[in-house]
């Protein structure tokens, strides 16, 4: 497999406009890494973040540069579930303004009321 390659047949390439939480995330390996919980973007500023990932041991943070490829049934990540950071609202644990952003978006989506 190559590293843009996805797991099985994910079917076509989707924008992170349309991408619909609930998908499932794989790693490069093909391992199961959990379901798309919220795609985290500025869609004025067309920016993608990337994505807060449900995992079976909470919610991890996919920032965009972790995001290999979004597929009409499945997204891919570089990193395995174990790899990916929990959201945080402390900014000593973000080590890059990318990052920083994303976890901080993830934060507040996951702590405000729906």
């Amino acid at each position: 497999m190559t590293e843009k390659e996805p797991p099985e047949d994910l079917g076509a390439p989707v924008s992170y406009l349309v991408l619909a939480d609930g998908t499932p995330v794989f790693d490069r390996s093909g391992d199961r890494v959990g379901t798309v919980e919220h795609v985290l973007a500025d869609e004025g500023a067309d920016v993608f973040h990337g994505l807060l990932v449900k995992t079976a041991d909470g919610h991890r943070f996919a920032r965009a540069s972790l995001v290999d490829g979004l597929y009409q049934h499945g997204v891919i990540v570089a990193a395995p579930a174990a790899e990916l950071p929990e959201p945080s609202a402390d900014p000593a644990a973000q080590q890059a303004d990318e990052l920083r952003t994303g976890l901080r978006k993830a934060w507040d989506w996951l702590t405000q009321p729906h």
